[in-house]
């Protein structure tokens, strides 16, 4: 693992949004899309291929994206991603010139079925397809075992199912792999326990954290993954998120809080904190309420 290496994976305005009820038109989603990528950040997720009536913040994804990927609208550095959770959403994704797609399996049976309808085997098999199929058509392909540290359905979720479907993973040739706290369970000496199982099954695959903050631990936990060699982090601006299918949602941890912290650590410097304040502060304006994030409220410490 390069130890400098630091990748900003940005959630909020496909986690984020999706559990907010005020609809964003989507001339902000592009407005707050342009600067969050200005700031520096490494990829945005742009949102998911999801029916817009059970996800409605969603229904303009195509859209989004057909913009977005317009030559020079943004950094050339900056990757948009999109989540997918089934064919016809990578059949959409395909369509509108998705660069990265993200999907994953639920280690929880019960969040597997409120989540996709599917069995987590039934949804093993029809992601890995799915992954095969986007990997063919030249698209970065990240895929992702949610709820593998707990379910507020279920509870705890026992770490060799969380590795069976690694295992699935890396056996089917993806190696750039997510573990997602769909529930906000981990705690941080769960976590580098399972990051480190999962690079002892293939030390050189890519791996990245996607936390909740349901319980406080989230930021924690993203300290905890980076010393068991996780790579890339997802974050939501603002604190945003939550995921609809699961018991309790919490927001994702927060993308300008973890930028501060990793600046005060000499990480990702090149990042502009206050172009990702702004964009903070303007998401707190929009919805009239105060976000989870601290970062927009306190000011950053000042060195």
């Amino acid at each position: 693992m390069n130890p400098a290496k630091f990748i900003l994976h940005e959630v909020g305005m496909r986690d984020g949004l999706q559990m907010e009820h005020a609809s964003v038109p989507t001339e902000r989603k592009i407005a707050w899309i342009k600067d969050l990528a200005k700031a520096g950040l490494d990829i945005i997720q742009v949102g998911s291929f999801v029916h817009p009536v059970k996800v409605p913040q969603m229904a303009d994804t195509d859209t989004l994206f057909q913009t977005l990927t317009s030559p020079g609208l943004l950094p050339s550095t900056v990757v948009l991603s999109g989540l997918v959770l089934n064919e016809k959403g990578l059949e959409r994704g395909f369509a509108c010139g998705v660069p990265m797609f993200c999907m994953g399996v639920s280690a929880s049976e019960t969040h597997s079925k409120k989540n996709t309808g599917m069995t987590v085997a039934e949804a093993t098999d029809r992601i890995v397809a799915m992954g095969k199929r986007a990997l063919q058509e030249h698209r970065i392909v990240q895929v992702s075992v949610q709820s593998a540290f707990g379910c507020g359905y279920e509870g705890p979720v026992p770490p060799e199912r969380v590795l069976a479907i690694v295992r699935r993973y890396l056996a089917e040739g993806f190696r750039n792999i997510s573990l997602a706290d769909t529930a906000g369970h981990a705690t941080p000496d769960a976590v580098e326990v399972l990051f480190s199982a999962v690079r002892d099954l293939d030390p050189g695959a890519e791996l990245a954290c996607h936390f909740h903050n349901t319980y406080g631990m989230a930021i924690a936990n993203c300290v905890a993954a980076r010393r068991a060699g996780v790579t890339s982090f997802e974050s939501s601006i603002a604190g945003l998120g939550g995921c609809p299918f699961t018991k309790i949602a919490g927001g994702n941890v927060c993308t300008e809080d973890l930028v501060h912290m990793v600046q005060r650590m000499g990480l990702r410097t090149d990042v502009k904190l206050d172009g990702l304040l702004a964009v903070a502060q303007d998401v707190a304006a929009y919805f009239n309420r105060e976000m989870p994030g601290m970062l927009y409220k306190t000011g950053p410490i000042q060195v």
